[in-house]
C-alpha cells in the first residue's frame, strides 16, 4: 500500500511538472515492441550539451534520488528526464569509470568478472568528444581515451556494431525491468529506454537494435532502474541510486 502510494504521489508530481514544461513535452515517449511497453527518451546532437551526470551533492553526499537531482538545478532550470546511469557499489560508488564536469571517479575496468558489469564486453556511454554520443567497448575505451564531456562504464553491452551481445539467450529465464542507452549509427541521437516490464537482455537488445534503429547500446542496470520523466507523467520511487543522467533545460 504504501509503495502504491509513492507510486501515485510521483505520478501526480510528474504530472503537475509537467504542465509548467512545454519545453520537454516532446522529449520522452511511450513505445511498444514485441508486446512490450516501454518509455523512451530521445537527445539528438542539438541537445547533447543539456545531458548532465550528478553523483554527490556540494557536501559530498550522494544525492540518491531525482528530488535531490532536481535540488541542485539553478533557478529556472528544469529537468527534462533522468535515470539511474550505472552500478555502484554499496556507498553509492560508481563501478568503473564516471566522468563529470573534469572530475574523474573511478577507474575504468577492462578485466572480466562477475555479474552483468563483468559480462565483457562492457562498455562506456560517451558524450561530447569525438562525436556528440558514442558507446565504446571498454578496452577500446581505455586504449583511446577518446576526451569526453561526460562518460559512464556499465555492462553488459547490449548491442556491438549491431549484434547481440554473444552470451545473450533467446530463452532465459532472467527477467528484470531494464533500462540502458543506445546511440544511432550517426552517433547523432542517443535513446534513453526503461522496459514497463520485466524482459530478457534479448529481448532489452533487440528493442534497441529493430525497435530505435540503434547500432550500439550500453546497458545501465535492472532490478533498481528509475526513470524521471514529467512529459509522460512518470516519477519513479524505489531504492537510492548512484551515477544518475539527465537533461537539463536552462531559462
Amino acid at each position: 500500500m504504501i509503495a502504491d502510494l509513492k507510486r501515485r504521489l510521483g505520478l501526480a508530481v510528474g504530472a503537475l511538472v509537467a504542465m509548467t514544461l512545454p519545453a520537454v513535452a516532446d522529449l520522452c515517449e511511450k513505445r511498444r515492441f514485441e508486446g512490450v511497453g516501454y518509455a523512451v527518451c530521445t537527445v539528438t546532437a542539438a541537445d547533447q550539451s543539456k545531458l548532465r551526470l550528478w553523483l554527490d551533492g556540494p557536501d559530498g553526499k550522494v544525492l540518491g534520488d531525482f528530488t535531490a537531482v532536481r535540488g541542485q538545478l539553478a533557478p529556472g532550470e528544469v529537468l527534462g528526464f533522468a535515470m539511474n546511469a550505472g552500478m555502484y557499489h554499496a556507498d553509492y560508488s560508481p563501478v568503473g569509470l564516471y566522468l563529470a564536469d573534469g572530475v574523474e571517479r573511478g577507474e575504468i575496468v577492462t578485466a572480466a568478472g562477475g555479474g552483468n558489469f563483468g559480462m565483457r564486453p562492457n562498455g562506456v556511454f560517451c558524450v561530447g568528444a569525438r562525436a556528440p554520443f558514442q558507446v565504446i567497448e571498454s578496452r577500446r575505451f581505455a586504449e583511446a581515451w577518446p576526451g569526453c564531456r561526460l562518460a559512464t562504464q556499465s555492462g553488459p553491452m547490449l548491442l556491438i556494431d549491431g549484434e547481440l551481445h554473444p552470451r545473450f539467450l533467446p530463452d532465459s529465464d532472467s527477467r528484470y525491468i531494464r533500462n540502458g542507452v543506445g546511440v544511432s549509427r550517426d552517433m547523432q541521437t542517443a535513446w534513453f529506454a526503461i522496459s514497463d516490464s520485466a524482459v530478457t537482455f534479448h529481448q532489452f537488445a533487440r528493442f534497441f537494435r529493430d525497435g530505435l534503429g540503434a547500432r550500439n547500446a550500453l546497458y545501465f542496470d535492472g532490478a533498481i532502474s528509475r526513470l524521471y520523466a514529467p512529459a509522460i507523467n512518470r516519477a519513479d520511487w524505489g531504492r537510492r541510486m548512484g551515477p544518475i543522467i539527465g537533461l537539463v533545460e536552462g531559462p
